[in-house]
């Protein structure tokens, strides 16, 4: 299948005219036009000139006109918990397969969904269900035909801060335990891709150490102050959960672990852009801070999110979707109703530059968790998972193809 004359995000994270091939479910060619930089934000269309004519169709393939649309890597979402009714919690292969399902046709053609502050023995089952689910993902290619890859899961807690618990609940929060993590990892082809720490919780400086090798560990959840902080990421720590939530905030004599994760130079902040867990001028402080290079968006979505408003169930806990968000019985809130493409969308309306917002949703976390070199670009020998949008239209999702049709 050839797409020809998109407006493609390139691998040098800005806009080109170009043509695009898709052999199986692989990317095999990409023809970009000499000068064919396309500058400007969400709004400018893609209409002006013609891509590489280079890359011509082939007898009998067929071709997909995106003249006027842009074609960006299909997103990864690395934190939320759920969507559509079920959460990764549920561990059933029915509950992947509607979650899978659901992403991708949001075009989030990768998920790492999060755990939450859980028994160890039941986050080993949900670890060890996931995985197998991937297994039976990959066999049968459903990944290939409408689905999400389901590339890892994120545990989020239970190391955390009982001071800090946000909507996890605090019964089981419990000092490091490397010893398990590292039995899991071993039994799971090292599925877990993320796991937030509280770095100033006894124990956690050593399993930073000890861990921070096999699995990206993440600062969160967290009373640290910026000492604490700079420690754990001086450790090994190389990732920030949902950046300013759950989160000591910056002060001009208590920096706390935003600064510390800005200081150490190579951490990934990531950020909830539903325009209320964030305000939208710290969305853009945020992302003039740490910029395009680092941030990454995350939906923190539960079960809610696609579901009418009402009573939901998280972690153990009930939540309650209302004005486009899920809160606690006290108010807390608990996780977003939005899904990242969303997110992303949000990103380039509250002014963040089209480029670092789709990079931040598609490359940045791809890179994050390790599967880079499948996904989160454009380029040949890539995993063909891509989005067609239209810019002129506010982000119109416009086609999710994952593979050749």
């Amino acid at each position: 299948m050839l797409i020809s004359d998109a407006r493609v995000f390139g691998s040098d994270f800005h806009f080109h005219l170009a043509n695009v091939r898709i052999t199986g479910d692989t990317i095999s060619e990409v023809s970009e036009a000499a000068g064919s930089a396309v500058s400007g934000g969400a709004a400018e269309s893609a209409a002006s000139g013609k891509a590489a004519e280079s890359l011509s169709a082939l007898p009998g393939e067929k071709v997909l006109d995106a003249h006027g649309l842009t074609l960006i890597p299909g997103l990864t979402d690395i934190h939320f918990h759920g969507c559509v009714g079920v959460d990764t919690n549920d561990a059933t292969d029915e509950v992947y397969q509607k979650m899978c399902s659901y992403q991708c046709s949001e075009g989030v053609t990768q998920i790492c969904p999060a755990t939450m502050t859980l028994p160890e023995e039941r986050l080993t089952r949900i670890v060890t269900a996931a995985a197998s689910y991937r297994q039976k993902q990959a066999a049968s290619g459903a990944d290939w035909h409408g689905e999400s890859s389901l590339v890892g899961v994120n545990l989020e807690g239970p190391f955390i801060s009982p001071d800090k618990v946000g909507a996890q609940n605090p019964d089981f929060v419990h000092a490091p335990d490397a010893d398990w993590l590292d039995g899991l990892l071993s039994a799971t082809g090292s599925f877990p891709k993320l796991i937030t720490v509280a770095p100033e919780v006894p124990g956690a400086p050593d399993f930073i150490r000890r861990m921070a090798g096999k699995i990206r560990i993440s600062v969160g959840h967290t009373s640290a102050d910026y000492d604490a902080a700079a420690a754990g990421f001086a450790a090994g720590a190389k990732h920030l959960t949902h950046l300013y939530n759950a989160m000591n905030g910056i002060h001009h004599r208590k920096p706390g672990p935003i600064l510390a994760a800005l200081d150490a130079g190579d951490v990934t902040p990531e950020l909830i852009c539903d325009g209320i867990h964030v305000h939208p001028a710290a969305v853009r402080a945020a992302f003039r801070l740490f910029g395009p290079e680092r941030m990454i968006l995350i939906s923190d979505s539960t079960r809610a999110v696609g579901m009418p408003d009402g009573e939901y169930e998280m972690g153990g806990q009930n939540i309650y979707k209302h004005d486009h968000a899920a809160y606690l019985a006290d108010g807390t809130l608990a996780g977003s109703a939005t899904n990242v493409y969303e997110m992303m969308v949000n990103a380039i309306r509250f002014g963040i530059p089209e480029e670092w917002a789709v990079r931040a949703a598609t490359y940045n976390p791809a890179a994050a968790i390790g599967i880079i070199s499948e996904y989160g670009s454009i380029e040949p020998g890539k995993k063909a998972r891509l989005v067609l949008a239209d810019p002129a239209d506010g982000y119109r999702l416009v086609q999710v193809i994952t593979g050749e049709e």
